[in-house]
């Protein structure tokens, strides 16, 4: 298979180009800068600027680009690059596969389990609706923004994706120094639910979607077991070994990230896989416990 993928050098492309060539798979990546190899194409997604001949042969493409979502305080600038690189890039990837000769026929686009926005206490599928919020604006543009891509005929996926676990990067990498010196701790209250999936089950589950010819529209990539903030805490201080007695109150949080601690942090989310489960997908790290004793060690 030859497969075109989109933010190729973040924490999950980095890693699903390393999954798929270690199984013999072509692997074309899509660069901003000027191609260093030949498996790189040049595009610039702010121009909406993509030869769709790029593309041609391709079997399909994963799109993964866009602005880190909670890399910085949520200024207005911040929000609109955070919008902007979405669309910009999602609506170039889907009218340049509209347009290409001999062109893949499948795109897995990126998504995120804020389309539903804050789900409190009640478990959540695909068949439910957008939620409220900056997030959910945001998902719901970046998945009309496939539009031209499925008006063509291609099987468009939306993997909507909770909090990817793994040491290397992401939510869990980013505290895990902090754990490993007994200063985490639960943020919030900790009651919150959190939508999770480990790094290796999302990149199956990408593997699995690329080839699940009956499905298109949207899944949820998270585990079967959602967690409270509170229970994830501890299992990360014991799967290091260290006490987890810090409390960072929802004031210091809201005052340090502005509108990302309502909407990425002290959010409550517990978003099930029901489409996948219904597949047949099989989930190597369904329980946060087994998930993060096996990723930190």
């Amino acid at each position: 298979m030859r497969v075109v993928v989109t933010g190729s050098s973040g924490l999950i492309g980095t890693a699903l180009v390393t999954n798929l060539r270690a199984d013999g798979h072509d692997v074309v990546r899509l660069v901003r800068r000027a191609p260093g190899s030949p498996d790189e194409r040049r595009w610039d997604p702010p121009t909406r600027d993509l030869d769709p001949a790029a593309l041609t042969g391709a079997d399909a493409v994963v799109h993964l680009a866009g602005v880190g979502v909670g890399d910085k305080r949520w200024t207005d600038a911040h929000k609109k690059a955070v919008l902007d690189s979405r669309v910009d890039a999602t609506s170039t990837i889907a009218t340049a596969m509209a347009a290409a000769a001999d062109g893949p026929r499948v795109l897995i686009s990126s998504s995120a389990v804020g389309f539903y926005g804050d789900t409190g206490e009640e478990a959540v599928d695909e068949s439910a609706p957008s939620g409220r919020g900056f997030l959910a604006d945001v998902v719901r543009q970046w998945e009309a923004a496939t539009a031209p891509a499925e008006q063509a005929g291609v099987r468009v996926v939306h993997a909507r994706t909770g909090v990817v676990l793994s040491a290397d990067g992401g939510a869990l990498g980013k505290v895990l120094p902090l754990f490993k010196l007994g200063l985490g701790g639960r943020l919030g209250s900790g009651r919150q639910w959190m939508s999770w999936i480990a790094l290796p089950d999302h990149i199956a589950a990408l593997r699995f979607l690329l080839t699940a010819d009956g499905i298109s529209g949207p899944v949820n990539s998270t585990s079967p077991e959602p967690v409270r903030n509170r229970d994830y805490t501890k299992a990360i201080a014991h799967a290091v070994h260290r006490p987890a007695l810090a409390i960072v109150p929802s004031v210091a949080l809201r005052a340090a990230l502005g509108g990302f601690a309502d909407e990425g942090v002290l959010v409550s989310q517990r978003v099930l896989p029901g489409r996948l489960e219904d597949a047949g997908f099989t989930f190597t790290y369904d329980d946060v416990d087994g998930a993060l004793s096996a990723i930190v060690g």
